[in-house]
């Protein structure tokens, strides 16, 4: 059951010495996930600008890559007008972001009500790339998560978690970033919002960029089953990063992967994804030469066609993201 609350509660001081004092198991990772109450909760908050979206708008999905900047970022998607933003990798009382809730100041840039949830409640600083940024040598509050922004009131909402077991919490050889303990696992957040047509589901999710084809795979299995329960019958935009061909070296080929056939069995489609790689070099990411599509729209009862491809940069070219931001004119029932 996932708990609406206005504030995220902060992680109590007990939690945090677990982690970092106890024998890293998949055991003591799910007491942990299950004791913290910030884990199961979704924070909701912000003032849209209507009561119900049309049957036609604009949606995007962008991987903010910690949101760096949420005032420029909210200026750039600001003249696409869109109804929604799935948005993943947004910090909420991390150094290396002043401490932000950087979900809400973008919602307060675009004028929208947003739905905020926990991936990881992270203890470290991040890495080095990131701790350049770091003026606090803590975290006040350590939460790093997925939003939707919404110009309409949420009808529901809910966070879906896609695994419990620490891919990102055991230590030694099986650490996925041995430097950074980390409570948590890749997630979702769901909603249904108002629509001339009727309801909408809208998804923003984030799958594991630190393991293969047969796990994400799963997780998107696992996606699609919550859904289904959380909003049976209803059209559904799911956005975000899909990870599609990471840690598939030499070259990263998203299609590869099986969770594209395996949503068209279930009645999705990927029309509305932009065509074009959707990674780039970044003040945290400066890697050139990894350029891969990762982001995505798999919708299902919705129709509408891909948009641009927003390039991820500041008006002085500085970069907001190693993702760029993808746009989509999603259409419901007769448009």
């Amino acid at each position: 059951m996932t708990a609406l609350l206005p504030k995220l509660p902060a992680v109590p001081d007990s939690i945090r010495d677990r982690i970092l004092t106890g024998t890293r198991t998949e055991a003591l990772h799910r007491a942990l996930l299950a004791e913290t109450e910030a884990m199961h909760a979704l924070e909701l908050s912000g003032t849209g600008t209507a009561e119900t979206l049309p049957a036609g708008f604009n949606i995007a999905a962008w991987n903010m890559e910690r949101c760096l900047f949420p005032e420029a970022s909210a200026a750039l998607l600001a003249p696409h007008y869109p109804g929604i933003v799935l948005l993943s990798e947004v910090d909420h009382g991390m150094s290396r972001t002043g401490q932000r809730n950087t979900t809400a100041e973008m919602a307060a840039g675009l004028g929208m009500h947003y739905a905020y949830g926990v991936e990881f409640f992270e203890l470290g600083l991040g890495g080095p790339t990131e701790r350049k940024f770091c003026k606090d040598d803590f975290n006040s509050l350590g939460f790093h998560g997925n939003a939707i922004l919404s110009t309409v009131p949420f009808e529901r909402a809910t966070l879906i978690r896609l695994d419990d077991h620490g891919h990102w919490f055991m230590p030694g050889e099986n650490a996925t970033d041995p430097e950074q303990p980390r409570l948590g696992g890749r997630m979702a957040v769901a909603a249904t919002v108002p629509t001339e047509a009727g309801p909408l589901c809208v998804v923003s999710t984030h799958l594991e960029s630190n393991a293969g084809v047969a796990h994400r795979g799963a997780q998107f299995d696992r996606l699609m089953d919550a859904v289904d329960a959380f909003a049976p019958d209803l059209p559904v935009v799911i956005g975000g990063d899909l990870n599609t061909g990471n840690h598939l070296p030499p070259d990263f080929d998203w299609q590869r992967e099986t969770l594209f056939d395996a949503a068209r069995a279930r009645g999705y489609h990927w029309d509305l994804t932009p065509e074009g790689v959707t990674t780039r070099a970044s003040l945290i990411t400066p890697h050139p030469s990894r350029r891969m599509k990762l982001d995505w729209f798999c919708a299902r009862d919705v129709t509408g066609q891909a948009g641009p491809l927003l390039a991820s940069l500041g008006p002085d070219g500085t970069p907001l993201s190693d993702h760029e931001c993808v746009v989509a004119e999603v259409r419901l029932g007769q448009v």
